[in-house]
């Protein structure tokens, strides 16, 4: 980046791993000069005559000469030890994967049969050795790599991270070791999670609950992250996980109270009548609580998710990133953790986990390092990996980032919570993600109501005679003489002697009022009916502020050497302010982010290519053209902050973390642009689950705003639509907001009202493309500052009088320009144009005011520019009849003017294009019927018929 003075987050260090900088290795090794030195037979000789000398046994040259021989050799053998040693590990707890040890394992592979397993090898100091046998050698190796914990990160390129690792794993001591007391914490957490799905079970027969049947030895080991994570700086954990296991970590790790649980299980509520809200399944809902260990307390928070497998995983990382930036942890990434729970087939199976794994050093999006746990089940649902998967492990993806990956036999607590306690330390340590891929079973199958015999009969013959996991534990421990043969029947009876008070508490439960305004929320609500969510607060500005904003706004620092048509650019932008005139978009846009920054918001932008804007129009982020060092003229004001993200290339990762974000800092403006508005449907989920639903489902209010170029200039069917229809279709109860905004100063008003009003709700534009500099689609200076605010209907630009008014037409976006440009030219007195700016809330109130007024009202017409499947046609269509019966037209309904149905949203060729729009503004003024311009191909083809 060079030596950046003004940069996209100045206090968000240079993100991504160190191998970034690093050299990459040929072949592997403790380090690259260790390697050289393994490698190269010259200095090994050195190097064993050295050490041969101080240990008082020196030796002559012939077998010095064998020596290194053997010492290559041994080191290559290390080597494979440390990438493939893995491979042979004991993972899975059912013993059906076929794991045999690799050849290039054995000692004979490299060479050392015979005599030469005992004969001295120097290894000088690998594995804390100085020499060795190959015999102790490949013991030691075998046991650190091909126990119950396989070992995968060679492919890391940075050395120290790989060091790390080996400190921790390698050497003739290195056990996983803990106390007794430990041992039976473990044991007893293992105890919770069995008798909880059990109990759960027998109390609720045949009901889904996804339990964790076969993955138990989770639960200690989640405990280890916040303890281990807490006494490492860590302050606050972020969740995010599917169904399997979800209700157990709720209770036993979480610390959600049992009986609430029960209540809802019971056909109780936390949500519909008791708080509000549609509700949702219990293996969605999420919560928040404190745990504390050995005096350190951490806050916890689960993410609610939909069934959608993952999606949740971007909004956890967003909601961290702004946690991260609330606490002023953005440095050092240190005390907000993101702990993301995946089951195996989704792991590898759904890309939006790498989209997130992407993330992961990036600007911007950097959360320090996520926590990744893999229930791997061995199974998706009925698919074997086999055929779900085409890598040997389901974790494979995360390798594309560098990340170390943890595999670990589920039936072994003790080693599970080893791999979770080492995955703290290194996420603390280097900020990288870290993978734990916990080989287990689901004892149940997919759900307590399938038959996985069906599918997997092997399989689940194997897990029917399948000891529990405390069962072969609680031997162990027997075995080691750290309980005693019944203590775990008694942790057993005690937890479910707890568990019965707590069932019989729920009936009398009574969920609280929903805290959806707590914390950074305080001083928030939610409406208290629609006509709140409707009504617009002020939001203009002094002309004090204005002027000031413009300063900031067109000055170039003396340092900086900016692009020639910037400076023109600027140079336009400069007149604006000094004459007091007429505004355009990016100019609108920039006063509304800079005034919110001086009154103490934050802002946030990110999208493809936001900084410069899509359309060269934004210019947020000046760009040296002699160094690239990047200056943004935003970040200068005071209060509040102001970053701008070129966001990585993705819809539905990016959209997701800017929901996270949004969702836990209310206090900034979040916006999230498409570089085209059609290309959000890459994001489909997030803004069916999440954004339309997300409030209703989970009491969740959230304040992101999408920005959506949308509008027919010809250039194609990927390029036109941001699918207007489908955000409409999903509005209901004052869920979403959705507008069409044509004129700058609204979209500086709507983008303030977005912040400046009580309550948050998303806010969808469809913002232009031609408009961005039409001459039309200007703004003076009074529509910013005095009373002005944001104006859900906008007024015909050309005066007619209301008792001369007989044909009016509603549209939306830019094709009123065309209209009225079109109407003017043809001298049409009796028709007025009016837009629709917000069609949800749908402003009827104000409109059948505006129709009203127009006495002598003959015909309403609503003009579109996309095809009549499309657009906004079915949505106002009854909305508009019936303002217009309130203002006394009853029977009065709308004429449709526009395309009509089509399977692709606009046409590729620029002359049809331009004969369809010609053809529907005439018809919504009432000069041509549309006729087959309008119809589309289908006349076309018929006309070429033969007769």
């Amino acid at each position: 980046m060079g030596n950046e003075t003004h940069d996209f987050l100045p206090d968000d260090p240079q993100p991504g791993p160190s191998w970034a900088n690093a050299r990459w290795p040929v072949v592997g090794g403790e380090s690259e000069d260790d390697l050289t030195q393994a490698l190269d037979p010259t200095a090994m000789q050195v190097a064993i005559k050295a050490a041969a000398a101080k240990a008082g046994k020196p030796l002559d040259d012939k077998a010095v000469e064998q020596a290194a021989g053997d010492s290559i050799r041994a080191m290559m053998l290390v080597r494979t030890y440390r990438v493939r040693g893995h491979l042979a590990a004991n993972l899975d707890p059912l013993g059906l994967s076929q794991r045999e040890l690799p050849a290039d394992m054995t000692p004979e592979y490299h060479s050392f049969s015979g005599a030469a397993l005992e004969r001295p090898v120097f290894v000088g100091g690998t594995l804390g050795l100085e020499w060795t046998t190959i015999t102790e050698l490949v013991r030691i190796l075998r046991k650190n790599y091909c126990g119950h914990v396989g070992f995968d990160y060679m492919h890391i390129a940075d050395v120290e991270e790989r060091r790390f690792i080996q400190e921790r794993i390698e050497g003739p001591d290195k056990v996983i070791t803990f106390t007794p007391e430990g041992k039976r914490a473990i044991l007893a957490a293992v105890i919770r999670g069995e008798q909880y799905e059990k109990y759960l079970g027998k109390k609720y027969v045949g009901t889904k609950r996804f339990g964790l049947d076969g993955g138990e030895a989770m639960i200690p080991a989640l405990e280890s992250v916040i303890k281990y994570g807490g006494a490492l700086g860590v302050r606050e954990i972020i969740y995010g996980m599917a169904h399997r296991g979800r209700l157990n970590v709720l209770a036993n790790v979480m610390a959600k109270p049992y009986k609430v649980i029960f209540h809802e299980f019971s056909g109780g509520s936390a949500n519909p009548d008791d708080v509000g809200g549609s509700g949702d399944v219990k293996y969605h809902l999420g919560t928040s609580t404190d745990r504390e260990f050995d005096g350190i307390k951490v806050h916890m928070s689960l993410v609610p998710n939909p069934s959608h497998l993952e999606a949740v995983d971007p909004v956890v990382l967003g909601k961290a990133r702004a946690q991260q930036a609330i606490r002023d942890d953005l440095k050092k990434h240190e005390q907000v953790l993101p702990v993301l729970i995946h089951g195996d087939a989704a792991f590898a199976g759904q890309g939006i986990v790498w989209e997130c794994l992407g993330f992961s050093g990036v600007r911007g999006y950097n959360t320090g390092g996520c926590l990744h746990f893999v229930i791997n089940n061995q199974i998706g649902f009925t698919t074997s990996p086999q055929f779900a998967r085409s890598s040997p492990y389901p974790s494979d993806v995360a390798k594309g980032v560098q990340a170390p990956i943890l595999h670990v036999n589920g039936d072994d607590p003790e080693a599970v919570t080893f791999a979770c306690k080492l995955a703290i330390e290194y996420r603390q340590r280097f900020g990288r993600d870290i993978v734990i891929d916990m080989w287990c079973y689901r004892r149940f199958g997919h759900n307590e109501g399938d038959e996985p015999s069906f599918t997997q009969p092997l399989m689940y013959a194997k897990i029917r005679s399948h000891a529990k996991v405390s069962e072969i534990y609680e031997k162990r421990l027997i075995e080691e003489g750290v309980v005693q043969p019944g203590d775990a029947d008694a942790m057993c009876n005690e937890f479910n002697a707890h568990l019965d008070e707590e069932f019989d508490g729920a009936d009398s439960y009574k969920p609280n009022i929903a805290d959806w305004f707590g914390g950074r929320w305080a001083g928030l609500n939610k409406p208290v009916d629609p006509e709140e969510a409707r009504r617009n607060v002020e939001t203009a500005i002094s002309r004090k502020l204005l002027d000031s904003l413009g300063r900031t706004l067109t000055t170039v620092p003396d340092d900086l050497t900016i692009h020639k048509t910037l400076g023109r650019v600027l140079d336009a932008k400069r007149q604006m302010f000094a004459n007091g005139g007429e505004f355009d978009w990016a100019t609108a846009e920039a006063l509304a982010f800079g005034s919110l920054v001086t009154e103490g918001y934050g802002v946030r932008l990110s999208g493809q290519d936001s900084g410069r804007g899509t359309f060269s129009q934004r210019h947020a982020v000046w760009v040296d053209q002699q160094t690239e060092r990047k200056y943004i003229p935003l970040t200068q004001l005071p209060h509040g902050k102001f970053e701008v993200y070129d966001s990585p290339l993705s819809e539905y990762g990016v959209l997701g973390f800017e929901y996270g974000f949004a969702m836990a800092d209310p206090k900034t403006l979040v916006l999230w642009e498409a570089q085209f508005g059609d290309f959000s449907n890459g994001a489909q989920i997030i803004i069916d689950q999440f954004i339309a639903a997300g409030e209703a489902k989970w009491l969740r209010a959230n304040g992101l705003v999408m920005l959506l170029p949308h509008g027919y200039e010809g250039q194609g069917p990927e390029h036109s639509s941001a699918r207007l229809e489908r955000f409409l279709q999903l509005c209901a109860n004052d869920n979403i907001q959705v507008c069409n905004i044509t004129v700058p100063a609204n979209y500086f008003h709507v983008l303030r009202r977005q912040m400046l009003r009580p309550f948050r709700k998303p806010l969808i534009i469809m913002t232009p493309k031609s408009l961005l500099r039409h001459p039309m689609a200007k703004s003076p200076v009074d529509e910013f500052t005095g009373e002005s605010h944001f104006r859900r209907i906008v007024s015909d630009t050309t005066e007619i009088a209301d008792d001369k008014v007989r044909r009016l037409v509603l549209c939306s976006g830019k094709v009123a320009y065309d209209l009225i440009q079109k109407r003017d030219e043809e001298g049409l007195d009796d028709v007025s144009v009016v837009r629709i700016e917000q069609l949800y809330p749908f402003p009827g109130e104000p409109l059948s005011v505006r129709i009203k007024r127009m006495k002598n009202l003959e015909t309403i017409v609503w003009c579109q520019e996309e095809p009549r499947n499309n657009g906004a046609w079915f949505f106002v269509d009854r909305l508009i009849e019936q303002a217009a019966a309130a203002a006394g037209k009853e029977g009065m309904r709308p004429v449709y003017a526009g395309r009509e149905v089509a399977a692709s949203p606009a046409t590729g060729f620029a002359k049809r294009h331009e004969e369809q729009q010609r053809a529907l503004v005439g018809l919504a003024l009432g000069l041509n019927d549309g006729g087959e311009a309008l119809r589309g191909n289908t006349a076309r083809l018929a006309k070429k018929k033969p007769a």
